[in-house]
């Protein structure tokens, strides 16, 4: 799952809303919005978001702040670590190699150590 596909869940779970509701109410398919809450598509465009922060009632902070979930929800990252310093590239294989091993309390620990650089 990805940032934007948890929180499009919770949303539409607190809101009581069916996934086939909210489906058809953004007049997309079912099984295109729950690849993408389960983080088995790329980024939505811009407009669906925009139409999903309609959908929820999300304006301004709430809604800029699901589009910035959005730009960090692609569930296939590519680094290129082309011209940085051997270490920077090194610190990118190891995490790609043992990333499904770390915990979310290691998880959270390293997004927020990332963060406050």
């Amino acid at each position: 799952m990805t940032p934007f596909g948890e929180r499009c869940r919770a949303l539409r779970t607190t809101k009581k809303v069916s996934l086939r509701a909210m489906a058809a109410a953004l007049e997309i398919s079912p099984a295109y919005l729950s690849a993408l809450e389960n983080g088995h598509r790329g980024r939505p465009s811009r407009g669906l978001v925009r139409q999903i922060c309609d959908f929820f009632g999300l304006i301004w902070d709430d809604a800029e702040a699901m589009q910035r979930l959005a730009d960090l929800s692609h569930p296939r990252v590519t680094i290129d670590t082309a011209g940085l310093d051997p270490l920077a590239t090194e610190l990118a294989n190891r995490l790609a190699e043992r990333i499904g091993e770390l915990d979310k309390t290691t998880l959270a620990e390293i997004l927020a150590r990332l963060s406050n650089s």
